[in-house]
């Protein structure tokens, strides 16, 4: 204990000194977003900091809204938004450390791509705009020399150079409203390790997504968005296991579809079956990983050949509907 007029005790030799814990960069608390009788986004809240964050959800769960009122540019019917520390709605001055890329496939096509960049840099009063939109088109990977309008641009040229205009003032929070749209295998590669090269500088790099397997790569903590809510968040590690876990349907196509449905019930692997066919069973399993390891030497043992093994219920979809059921 703390005496008036005595200094604190020092910490004992060896002891890590506590550090602050950083405030969020990006905060959300209560959000909730409505159009008439149409709930869009519903009392969402989370604290984002620097690095990397993926905002998964099917299409229409809500992601571009939630980002859409992140940046300013919609209010929220209810909550607030906090972007360091500021509410970008009132104090507009923090929206200069914003950058977006949104989903909408609106450009100026007359422009080309340095004139349609340097324009955002004039509008963000850059020192530079010139060298600054220069600089921005070559780490997007495009040419800043490239006189072609937008208009002849293609889909991917499209998304980087959306991507260009964001960074060209040097923004600490950037939102990316599904930007790996369009892009071939290399340029999703390259532009998820431009993610994070800005995460690694200490940005704030939010990266909507509604395909799993891209969310994977980017190897961040994880915003599960459905019908609205947060449904799940963590590491992504953490959000597989909890989507690894949920129940699943799978239609086993075999010669000896009760036979082998009666081996798997004996063996524990499975919770229920539903003959559907003379060649095919659905099963019901709580255990992806033990069925998928006790359906082969099942099948050896009553000499049943596996014909197909096809989950029922494993797209996005229902994925998230059961881990908003949670």
């Amino acid at each position: 204990m703390n005496t008036a007029g005595h200094p604190p005790p020092a910490p004992p030799m060896g002891a890590a000194t506590p550090q602050p814990t950083a405030p969020p960069m990006v905060q959300a608390i209560g959000v909730s977003k409505w159009f008439g009788d149409l709930v869009a986004v519903s009392d969402v809240s989370f604290s984002i900091g620097a690095g990397v964050t993926a905002l998964l959800g099917p299409n229409g769960a809500g992601k571009s809204t939630l980002l859409r009122i992140m940046c300013g540019l919609a209010k929220p019917s209810n909550g607030t938004v906090n972007i360091l520390g500021k509410n970008p709605r009132a104090d507009v001055g923090v929206l200069g450390r914003l950058g977006m890329v949104p989903q909408q496939e609106s450009l100026l096509d007359h422009m080309t791509g340095r004139e349609f960049v340097e324009l955002a840099a004039n509008l963000y009063n850059v020192a530079n705009p010139s060298e600054a939109a220069r600089h921005a088109i070559q780490t997007v990977e495009l040419d800043p020399d490239d006189h072609r309008h937008l208009s002849t641009y293609s889909k991917g040229m499209r998304q980087r150079i959306k991507l260009a205009q964001a960074i060209v003032h040097d923004p600490v929070v950037i939102a990316l409203d599904e930007p790996l749209t369009g892009l071939d295998p290399r340029q999703r590669r390259e532009m998820i390790a431009l993610f994070h090269r800005l995460g690694e500088q200490g940005k704030c790099v939010i990266v909507s997504s509604h395909v799993l397997d891209e969310v994977q790569r980017f190897g961040s903590r994880v915003l599960v968005i459905a019908q609205g809510r947060l449904a799940a968040e963590g590491d992504f590690h953490e959000i597989r296991n909890l989507m690894d876990d949920r129940p699943l349907r799978i239609n086993i196509r075999t010669d000896k579809p009760r036979a082998l449905a009666i081996a798997l019930l004996h063996k524990g692997v499975i919770s229920g079956c539903r003959l559907e066919e003379d060649d095919s069973v659905v099963v019901h399993t709580s255990d992806a990983l033990a069925f998928r390891r006790a359906v082969a030497p099942a099948a050896r043992d009553e000499s049943a050949s596996l014909l197909e093994l096809r989950p029922l219920d494993d797209d996005l979809e229902s994925v998230f509907k059961y881990l908003v059921g949670q």
